[in-house]
């Protein structure tokens, strides 16, 4: 603040937050979704529509038999889009 001679209020908003998306998708106990190919086939397409406008994260629950899907994307429409065709691929194999 000193050395801008603005207040916080003004730099603090250099952060613009972008649209994230969590959706959870529960397996049975023995499953592995993410090594079935047509679940790595939506994932890599997700990636690739994300490229250069939003990120993607799949990780299976450490604690529970989940996979979580997560994306951060600037066009909502997109980032639903994303986000619920890997949650439907994963769910056509479990």
């Amino acid at each position: 603040m000193v050395r801008t001679g603005q207040p916080a209020s003004a730099l603090v908003k250099q952060f613009e937050p972008c649209p994230q998306l969590l959706k959870n998708v529960r397996f049975a106990i023995g499953q592995t979704p993410l090594d079935n190919a047509s679940v790595q086939t939506a994932i890599s397409q997700a990636e690739a529509r994300l490229n250069g406008h939003g990120r993607l994260l799949i990780r299976k629950s450490g604690t529970e038999p989940l996979i979580r899907v997560m994306a951060e994307c600037e066009d909502e429409t997109v980032l639903n889009d994303v986000v619920g065709s890997v949650v439907s691929a994963v769910e056509n194999v479990v």
